[in-house]
C-alpha cells in the first residue's frame, strides 16, 4: 500500500471511529473493503485512491462479479461510496467515482424470527443457578425483550443503566442514542447479576475498573463473537433444534410486538431505525406468520356439509 493510500485509509477510519462512533466490528468491515479495493488498484497498477476514474470503478465492479454475491458486492461498493463522499465533502477529492455505479439487485429475504413458544422454551432451558447462567439469560432477555443489537449490548456501560426506572441508555448506529425500556423480569435479573454474578466474573480480571456491563469468563469485556459463542453453547447444552443467530432475537422482538398490535412507528423508535421502511419489513413477516397460524388452526373442510 502506498504512503498516500495509507494516509487516506487511516484518516477515513479515524472519522468512522471518532465522529461516527461506529463499533470496532463495523470499522473493521470498512477497513477490509477498502483494503480489498486498494489491493485491486495495486495489482492493476491504477494508482492511488485520488486518481480513480468512473471507468476504473466500473472495472472493479466487473471484477467483483466474478467472485462475490450481489449482497457482498453492494456492501463493498457502499463502503467505497461512503469513503469517497467523506473525502469529497472535506475537499480532499474532486468527485466520487462510485456514484454512477449500477449495483446488482439482491433478492429480498425476510429476517428470520423465533416463534413465541420457542422463545419460552429457550429461556426456560437456561440454568440460572450459576453466575454464568444469570449473565446468559440476561443477555438474551435484552436482545429479545428490548430489541438491542448485539453491538449495543456489548457496548453497554454501568452508567447507561437506570434499573429502578426500568430503562437503559443505548448507543446505536451513527451516534444515535435512545432510551429503551426493560420488562420486570429483566429488571429483577439485572439486580441479581449486578450484585452477585458480575462481581464474581470481574474478580477474575486484573482490570477491576472495567465498566462494561457484560463480562466474559475471564472477567474482561464480552464481545459480539462471545455472545455468538454463548448462544451456540446454550443450544448445544439443551439439544435445541433452533438454528438462529443472536440478531434473530432482535428480529423476533419486532415481529412479536407487531403481531400483538403495537404501532409500527413505536417499534421503529424502540429499534432505533432511522427509516420507517426498515421497520416495515417486519409488518410483512407479521402478516405471513398470521396467515400460517390461520391455516394451521382453520378447519380444512374435510367433513361433508350436513
Amino acid at each position: 500500500m502506498s504512503p498516500r493510500n495509507k494516509e487516506y485509509l487511516e484518516s477515513f477510519l479515524s472519522y468512522l471511529r471518532n465522529e461516527r462512533r461506529y463499533s470496532d466490528n463495523t470499522v473493521i468491515a470498512y477497513k477490509n473493503d477498502i483494503e480489498h479495493f486498494i489491493s485491486f488498484l495495486d495489482s492493476e497498477d491504477f494508482g492511488d485512491l485520488d486518481e480513480i476514474s468512473n471507468k476504473i470503478a466500473e472495472f472493479y465492479l466487473g471484477n467483483l462479479r466474478d467472485d462475490y454475491t450481489p449482497k457482498s458486492i453492494q456492501r463493498k461498493v457502499s463502503s467505497l461510496k461512503t469513503m469517497y463522499n467523506y473525502f469529497v465533502n472535506n475537499k480532499k477529492m474532486d468527485f466520487n467515482p462510485f456514484n454512477a455505479i449500477v449495483l446488482p439487485k439482491i433478492e429480498k429475504r425476510l429476517p428470520k424470527f423465533i416463534y413465541e413458544n420457542e422463545i419460552k422454551e429457550f429461556f426456560t432451558s437456561i440454568d440460572t443457578t450459576t453466575e454464568r447462567g444469570k449473565r446468559d439469560k440476561l443477555i438474551f432477555l435484552l436482545l429479545y425483550g428490548s430489541g438491542l443489537r448485539v453491538s449495543e449490548l456489548t457496548d453497554l456501560k454501568l452508567k447507561d443503566l437506570n434499573i429502578d426506572d426500568r430503562v437503559i441508555s443505548v448507543h446505536g448506529k451513527g451516534s444515535k442514542d435512545r432510551l429503551v425500556p426493560i420488562n420486570k423480569e429483566t429488571q429483577e435479573l439485572f439486580k441479581v447479576y449486578l450484585l452477585s454474578a458480575r462481581p464474581v466474573l470481574l474478580s477474575k480480571s486484573d482490570n477491576l475498573d472495567n465498566d462494561n456491563v457484560f463480562l466474559n469468563f475471564k472477567g474482561t469485556s464480552l464481545t459480539s463473537r462471545g455472545v455468538r459463542d454463548i448462544l451456540e453453547r446454550l443450544i448445544r447444552e439443551t439439544s435445541s433444534t433452533l438454528r438462529v443467530s443472536p440478531h434473530t432475537f432482535r428480529h423476533s422482538f419486532a415481529t412479536h410486538l407487531l403481531n400483538n398490535g403495537m404501532d409500527v412507528r413505536m417499534v421503529q423508535e424502540l429499534l432505533g431505525h432511522s427509516n420507517l421502511s426498515t421497520t416495515q419489513i417486519y409488518t410483512k413477516i407479521s402478516k405471513e406468520s398470521l396467515v400460517k397460524e390461520y391455516e394451521k388452526a382453520f378447519p380444512k373442510g374435510d367433513k361433508k356439509d350436513d
